[in-house]
């Protein structure tokens, strides 16, 4: 008789709520091994018994044929004693000590749910919160670790004596699985009219009745409210962005299938594949000609913001309905989504005329995520429901636990600890309360969920961002260590860690504001970089930026200043001056006194210059829209190019005066407006790569990493790789995290771990606490 073994295995990584002590037990059980499984703070733990032959087969299973969702990071045994024991069991999770094991995110509804959903003889037939251990929801319901439902929001809810039966049965694929429910013991749906009182029927066949009529509907789904429309119905589209107070930005459109997709969007296998993922995030796809979406559905682009349905209640409606329907955050613009009843209740009043919603409570705020399709791959714009709190490897291990406090616009915050880099879901611009109990109520939800108790944290250089004040408050109350980190060097070092590499590069920071050591407005910036720390080798020239704020808000004031910087003083007439006369000799003066003017060396700033010239946008509703505008305008096809001149022999300084002063004699020349932004997207893009080969030859360094919200600009993405591909460039980009401030956290959190190894020999950031 062989002789058995008996071991302790530890299984790390995302391995609860997702199925993994069911398939664990599954697998033991059909091998005739005996023991036990349990989650625990740290993850999974296994004691299994048995032949060694078999027992070895077991340890080798647990990674290759994990359930879908789980993600094994590590798996460790230690020989203990065999005690004879009969049968493998499912013990009681241990609570108490370090809670290091990650929770796993929301996931779309799975196919074997949908089947039943759509089962007449099915006990859950149309149930809107029909799940299990392959689906639902996960971070949006926990409240603490281990994942059990006593700890999420489900505890409310008492199992049925049939969804006990299926919870405890290992044969059953609801073993377990913590959200399970059914019509007798779980959340309901309801259909509330504008002063809450509740309709009678079918709340779905209700809820599509009400958007066909053309009203607008407060839905809660995962992770907070969506406000719904028709998205054919022009009317009801404008009504919402009146209501909503947001004039232009795009909405979100969720459509039934792929093959609905396809009849709205040119759909490639990236981005079949990006709707159909468990994630189920929006995907920014290329709008096809004549795709029946109203035109205040996404104005001023050529793409669309496609998602299929990711939950249950999702399928029903969009099936009830039989078309398209905008799905956009529910709040007012700038304003966090609202996902308790009570906040969706007070600040949606006045815009949804009704409301479709349940009684399952949400314990944290989650958005969408975004992502694009680029060269067969996905590239997150923004990194929220489906993919936190996943977490990202950090190229060196932190030393000590590290808080990064994020950027002050699409903030995102990001725990680390040993190597795991847990970045929030996207919190927003920190410009109001709302936004920042957003913000300090997810840090400490994330502490209590992975047991991180910073003594490190991160920050931005600016001053006056919020994200900068928490963490100068923190220090002054808990005494943690600070660190700095400039925002630029923050957008190469998210990129490297994207990439989980640690430099050196040459990179490429180009965006709209980050506060600069020397005290001005930063934003085209090149750097020699690693984790550690910067140089600055090149930068745009700068440029005065008229009244602050207000030249970000009114591009044509960044036209003023680059024309006069261009021309010497005496720009030829344009439209841009024509429309804006009255004001134009005041913001010039601002300009040359120097009062409410600070000097910028954004490439944001040139970017939107630009447009107001092409008379694309004199003034901005939402942040980067003159630039998106552009890239939207420009001619794909064109390859030509304007110069850009390069000049000084310490750090290298690039002319955008020299671009904009070309923009504005083609202009003149009668040139296309199509065709001068193609030139001047492929002036940047040369400008860029011939920069890059200056620096490579006095630094030897031939890789580059790209970074910054300029760089979510795919047609200078495009040109720019190719270019700096073709002389021979390693080109590193974003695919985990936003190239925009949603990956500074990230970038903040790998600079504080590898300065607490290996601490800079030179000052890299001034004091901004005293």
């Amino acid at each position: 008789m062989e002789a058995h073994v008996r071991r302790a295995v530890r299984v790390e990584g995302i391995v609860q709520g997702v199925g993994f002590r069911p398939f664990v037990h599954g697998l033991a059980t059909r091998l005739g091994l005996a023991g036990l499984v349990g989650n625990d703070g740290n993850g999974v733990f296994i004691e299994v018994e048995g032949p060694i032959a078999e027992v070895g087969a077991f340890l080798s299973a647990l990674s290759r044929d994990a359930p879908a969702l789980a993600e094994v990071e590590r798996v460790t045994t230690t020989e203990a004693e065999p005690d004879g024991r009969p049968g493998f069991a499912i013990v009681a999770s241990e609570s108490g000590g370090t809670k290091r094991t990650p929770v796993s995110a929301d996931s779309a509804t799975c196919a074997d749910c949908l089947r039943e959903l759509a089962d007449p003889a099915d006990r859950r037939y149309r149930y809107p919160f029909v799940n299990c251990t392959a689906c639902g929801p996960r971070f949006t319901i926990v409240r603490d670790v281990p994942y059990d439902r006593p700890l999420t929001t489900m505890a409310g809810f008492a199992l049925c004596a049939a969804c006990a039966a299926e919870y405890h049965d290992p044969a059953d694929r609801r073993f377990h699985a913590q959200p399970v429910c059914c019509p007798d013991c779980g959340p309901r749906l309801r259909l509330l009219d504008a002063a809450r009182a509740e309709l009678t029927g079918d709340p779905v066949a209700g809820t599509a009745a009400l958007l066909t009529a053309g009203r607008v509907v407060g839905i809660k789904g995962l992770g907070g409210y969506h406000l719904a429309v028709l998205a054919s119905d022009e009317a009801a589209a404008s009504t919402l962005r009146k209501r909503k107070h947001r004039e232009d930005k795009p909405f979100a459109v969720m459509v039934s299938d792929v093959d609905e997709a396809a009849r709205l969007c040119e759909v490639d296998e990236t981005g079949r594949s990006a709707l159909e993922s468990r994630r189920r995030p929006i995907v920014l796809l290329p709008r096809l000609d004549g795709a029946p979406v109203a035109g205040s559905v996404a104005p001023g682009t050529r793409s669309l913001g496609l998602m299929l349905p990711y939950t249950p209640l999702h399928h029903l409606l969009l099936a009830a309905v039989g078309a398209p329907i905008v799905l956009t955050s529910g709040n007012i613009s700038d304003e966090p989504i609202a996902f308790t009843d009570e906040d969706a209740f007070d600040r949606l009043r006045g815009i949804a005329d009704a409301y479709l919603t349940h009684d399952r409570p949400i314990h944290i705020r989650t958005d969408d995520s975004v992502v694009r399709p680029w060269r067969g791959r996905e590239t997150v714009l923004r990194r929220s429901r489906g993919f936190v709190p996943v977490p990202i490897r950090l190229p060196r291990r932190a030393r000590r636990p590290v808080l990064a406090c994020g950027a002050g616009l699409k903030n995102t915050f990001c725990l680390a600890q040993d190597g795991r880099a847990f970045v929030s879901h996207h919190i927003g611009d920190l410009e109001n309360f709302e936004t920042l109990r957003s913000f300090t109520d997810g840090i400490v939800h994330f502490g209590r969920l992975f047991d991180i108790d910073p003594e490190v944290v991160a920050h931005d250089l600016h001053p006056e961002y919020l994200s900068t004040k928490y963490a100068l408050d923190l220090a002054e109350e808990t005494g943690v260590d600070l660190t700095g980190v400039q925002h630029h060097h923050a957008h190469i070092a998210s990129c490297l860690a994207d990439n989980g590499e640690t430099g050196p590069v040459l990179g490429v920071a180009f965006d709209g504001t980050g506060f600069g050591t020397d005290g001005t407005i930063w934003g085209g910036e090149f750097l020699l970089a690693d984790l550690v720390g910067f140089e600055r080798l090149a930068h745009l020239a700068p440029v005065p930026l008229p009244g602050g704020a207000a030249a970000i808000r009114q591009p044509w004031r960044m036209a003023a200043v680059y024309l006069e910087e261009a021309f010497a003083g005496a720009p030829p007439l344009s439209a841009v001056r024509t429309r804006n006369e009255s004001a134009w000799s005041g913001v010039l003066g601002l300009a040359r006194s120097g009062v409410a003017a600070p000097l910028t060396s954004s490439a944001g700033r040139l970017f939107d210059a630009v447009a107001a010239l092409l008379g694309v946008r004199d003034t901005v509703r939402y942040e980067g829209q003159a630039a998106i505008e552009l890239e939207q305008l420009a001619d794909p096809v064109e390859r030509g190019a304007y110069p850009v001149g390069l000049s000084g022999t310490g750090p290298l300084v690039v002319a955008g005066t020299d671009l904009v002063r070309a923009v504005a004699e083609d202009l003149a020349r009668g040139r296309s407006p199509a065709v001068v932004a193609a030139r001047f997207h492929n002036g940047v893009a040369e400008g860029i790569a011939r920069c890059c080969a200056v620096l490579r030859e006095r630094t030897g360094v031939g890789t580059v990493a790209l970074s910054g919200g300029v760089f979510q600009n795919l047609l200078l993405l495009d040109r720019s790789v190719d270019l700096l591909t073709d002389d021979g460039f390693r080109v590193l980009t974003h695919t985990k995290v936003p190239a925009n401030d949603g990956g500074i956290s990230l970038g903040q959190a790998a600079v504080a771990a590898a300065r607490d190894l290996h601490p800079p020999d030179r000052e890299i950031a001034p004091d901004i606490g005293d």
